[in-house]
């Protein structure tokens, strides 16, 4: 055999060691059993981690509480001064809040629960309340009640500003945003929105920003959601709100509200304190006399009212000197009235529009124009009505039907008041000398040309050109001194377009 006979080739011996056994085809197809397997492993051991870590976080977080509370002074609750806040936050609400700390106060043992149903109200007032709820060392609970009640605008912040956070089921909050007084709203929808604001603009929602913000790291709570209800007017309801870290817990009723504050830790002023609330019995607070004044007169309709009576007061009196009462009423009414609208946002450009309508329908009265000024003085009325408060502040707006009332009410009183004054004083005169002329008396006694007369149930001394007989019906054709010229009735009647002459 030759030497190529004896040897194999050996590309061929290459190409079976090189060649797979089993095939690649085989191989290939147990690949993604294996890449599967391997992502299941890892997903698993991610899952296995992330949940001893949330476990290691929670086991913290319960350290953390029992050491707070075995650090915190336990302050036993036996009483809870309810407090009803509903409708919109204004200097009254600040006074009741006011007043209702300082019962639980004075009561040594109680917690302040704020019982909540607004829609907002007025910066000032809301800051108020937050500063009296931060320095008080008596705890303060909201409780957003009842179902179907909420707490937008201002009420999202003096929640975040409690130190206990409770809501009914089916509440919400939110809603943010500041607005101007006496301008329109200061929300903010994104960053585009947020280039396209005013430098005011941004500087006042900026600021109400790092207000909540401070209030939610002062109690613990979302932070990130308090600033997307201010710059977006973002709104949660009540479950959300639990879930989310804004709210504490959700409760069905008062009782169930203040027994779950029961074991909490809550900072006061003077450090912190767990809280013993279980079976706290319940305090109704009533506000005293002026609390509940002010709330009544600080109603923008109330308010609106009692300005419009005290416009009709004085055109009363100064249509009709002496009546006195319409002049007190008006004067008392303006007063407060005005007392009201500086509490308010108010917008004064509006007042002068409101004025310029008075003054436009009295000039009406006085130069009969055909209806231009009256009906512009009542166009003028009406608008500026519309606009005397603000529209954007939640709770303070006017009623569209009480404008409507009031600039029909306004016109016809005052055209009826100016038009009886007008007419009085164009009036023949009653009194005095010009009372005197062309009234008609009976002769008493008569000597010559002189004698004595009954007129107005009064003895006069008269003169006459002929002789008159007693009993016969005189008239005056003038006074002279202190005798009254006369003549007979069928004379006087010829002379009455003589001219009168009167001496003193």
């Amino acid at each position: 055999m030759g030497m190529n006979d004896r040897h194999e080739n050996p590309f061929d011996m290459i190409a079976e060691d090189t060649a797979p056994r089993g095939g690649i085809l085989t191989r290939l197809r147990g690949a993604p059993r294996i890449v599967f397997a391997v992502i299941c492993l890892l997903v698993g051991l991610g899952i296995a981690v992330a949940d001893e870590l949330l476990r290691d976080v929670e086991r913290e977080a319960e350290r953390a509480q029992e050491t707070a509370v075995e650090d915190a002074t336990p302050l036993d609750i036996s009483r809870a001064v309810i407090a009803d806040l509903e409708g919109g936050i204004g200097p009254a609400v600040t006074m009741l809040i006011e007043e209702g700390l300082e019962e639980a106060r004075n009561l040594g043992d109680a917690m302040l629960v704020i019982r909540m149903n607004t829609p907002g109200g007025l910066d000032s007032a809301t800051r108020d309340i937050i500063r009296l709820i931060l320095a008080s060392d008596v705890p303060v609970m909201t409780y957003v009640a009842p179902s179907g009640a909420r707490a937008a605008s201002a009420g999202t912040y003096i929640l975040y500003a409690s130190h206990v956070a409770v809501m009914a089921p089916s509440t919400n909050l939110g809603a943010a945003t500041p607005v101007q007084m006496g301008g329109g709203g200061l929300g903010g929808g994104g960053e585009d929105e947020d280039a396209s604001e005013d430098p005011m603009t941004r500087k006042v929602v900026n600021d109400s920003v790092a207000f909540i913000r401070g209030l939610a790291e002062l109690r613990g709570r979302n932070a990130d959601w308090a600033e997307e209800a201010v710059r977006e007017g973002a709104s949660i309801t009540s479950s959300v709100a639990i879930e989310q870290n804004v709210a504490d817990y959700i409760a069905d009723d008062l009782r169930a509200a203040i027994d779950g504050a029961d074991g909490r830790v809550v900072n006061l002023p003077r450090g912190s304190v767990v809280l013993e609330s279980a079976g706290a019995e319940l305090v109704q607070f009533e506000p005293n006399f002026m609390t509940r004044f002010l709330g009544v007169i600080t109603n923008p309709n109330v308010a609106y009212i009692l300005m419009l009576i005290g416009i009709y007061g004085l055109i009363f009196e100064f249509a009709n000197p002496g009546i006195v009462f319409s002049g007190v009423i008006g004067a008392i009414s303006l007063i407060l009235g005005l007392f009201a609208l500086n509490l308010l946002p108010v917008n004064y450009a509006a007042f002068a529009l409101v004025g310029l309508g008075v003054a436009l329908m009295i000039a009406e009265v006085f130069s009969p124009s055909f209806g231009i000024m009256g009906i512009g003085g009542a166009i003028a009325f009406a608008l500026g009505s519309m606009m005397i408060f603000d529209g954007d502040v939640p709770g303070f707006e006017l009623d569209i039907s009480v404008v409507i009332a009031a600039t029909a009410v306004t016109g016809l009183i005052i055209f009826i008041a100016l038009t009886t004054a007008l007419r009085s004083f164009r009036a023949r005169t009653v009194s005095g000398d010009e009372g005197l002329q062309d009234e008609t008396g009976t002769v008493l006694n008569w000597s010559g040309k002189t004698g004595e007369i009954m007129i107005h149930s009064e003895r006069w001394h008269a003169v006459a050109d002929e002789a008159l007989a007693p009993g016969d019906s005189v008239r005056v054709l003038a006074r002279e001194g202190l005798n009254l010229r006369v003549a007979p009735m069928a004379q006087a009647g010829s002379d009455a377009s003589a001219p009168r002459i009167r001496t003193t």
